[in-house]
This record gives C-alpha cells, sequence and structure tokens, in this order.
C-alpha cells in the first residue's frame, strides 16, 4: 500500500509507541493498535483510474458531497466576485486525504490566507478558515479554483503545486491533515453530475462538465 511521503514520520512514532507500550506493558500494548492502524491508513495513498475525455472536472477529494452554492471564488485569487457553482467536498478522518487536480490546465495563481478552524462541513468553513486557493487555466479557455481548507482539526495544508505549472486530471498536488474540506468553483454554465450527500472519490468521479 502506497503512504504518502508526510505519513511516515507520525506512522514511526505511533509504531514506536505501541512497541514501547507491549514492552513495558505485555498486551496492554494492543489498546495503542487501533490509533497505529488508523495513523497507516489515514496517510494512505491509492492508485486511481482517472477518467478520460473532454472538459470533464473530476473530484479533488474523497469524501461526502455538501450542497451546492453559488459563490466567489476566494478574493485572493483574483478572479472577480461574480457568483459561480461551488461543489464542496467533505474529508472525514477516515478518508484519504490526498488531493488531486480536477482538469488539465495551467496554474495561474496560488494563495495562501490564514484564518480559523471551525468544522469543515459547516458552509462559514469556505470564507473564515485558513485555506490554499489555486487559479487553473484550463484548455478550452475557461478558469476554476479550487481550495484546500482546514478542518477542526486539520492544522497543515500541503500544496505541492508552483504558479505557472502545467497539469494533468488526476495528479497528486497535496494533503490536508487531519479532517478537512475542498472547494470547487466552476465556470458559469457547468454542468453538474453530483449532489448532496453523494459520496465521491479523488481523481475518479466526475462532478461536472464544461464546454468551451
Amino acid at each position: 500500500m502506497r503512504i504518502h511521503p508526510d505519513g511516515w514520520p507520525f506512522i514511526a512514532v505511533a509504531v514506536a509507541l505501541n512497541a514501547i507500550l507491549f514492552a513495558l506493558a505485555g498486551w496492554y500494548g494492543l489498546v495503542l493498535v487501533p490509533p497505529t492502524v488508523w495513523c497507516i491508513a489515514f496517510f494512505r495513498d491509492p492508485e486511481r483510474v482517472t477518467p478520460q475525455g473532454e472538459g470533464l472536472i473530476v473530484s479533488p477529494a474523497d469524501g461526502v458531497m455538501l450542497p451546492v452554492v453559488e459563490a466567489a471564488p476566494p478574493a485572493e485569487l483574483g478572479m472577480g466576485a461574480q457568483l459561480r457553482p461551488r461543489l464542496s467536498i467533505f474529508m472525514n478522518v477516515f478518508n484519504v486525504h490526498v488531493n488531486r487536480v480536477p482538469e488539465d490546465g495551467t496554474v495561474i495563481a496560488l494563495a495562501y490566507r490564514p484564518g480559523k478552524f471551525i468544522n469543515a462541513s459547516f458552509d462559514k468553513a469556505s470564507e473564515h478558515n485558513e485555506r490554499m486557493a489555486m487559479r487553473l487555466a484550463l484548455r478550452n479557455g475557461q478558469e476554476i479554483a479550487v481550495a484546500q481548507i482546514a478542518g477542526l482539526v486539520a492544522r497543515r495544508i500541503r500544496c505541492d503545486l508552483v504558479q505557472g505549472q502545467e497539469v494533468r486530471r488526476g495528479a497528486r498536488f497535496g494533503i490536508i491533515r487531519f479532517g478537512s474540506r475542498l472547494d470547487v468553483y466552476l465556470p458559469i454554465g457547468a454542468t453538474i453530475k453530483v449532489g448532496k450527500g453523494d459520496r465521491v472519490s479523488a481523481g475518479e468521479t466526475v462532478l461536472a462538465e464544461v464546454t468551451g
């Protein structure tokens, strides 16, 4: 099973503590086995089969869809105040947390903004929580925005992209730990393929389709 590089220090500490407890207290070491297994599972990074086709926007995260709303993209990206369809995915602490690029394109802008750590399932988390936002120019000339948003217990957002980088649909681009949310701001007129309560998989589930 592939593990995200960010996970190895946490896994090493969990395994070491588990081994020490076994050495000192025998079978009481079993108490720490579930947290150790969870730590390994949290940082798992499975391979995904990304769908092919023009104009497909795939999910950047594993999790469950929150209500679709109309909202302006993060102001720091400079995309204007016009409302766009916003798709939000809530990741609990049992989901895979490796994030993937929604569509082929070029990274036009990246912007980090500090903020609060409200429960990521709340709508106000999109506005008030710490976030890392990306502006992506698609090959058909349209643009989307993606925001990695910290949650109630998340304290670390990692984004491996750089401005000007060419990216491919389904490619890994970051991780958030532990428990969080991703928002995708679509072009006006995009055909949305998912709804509230749907479970989605990063790099595999088609969220929407856009036409040039």
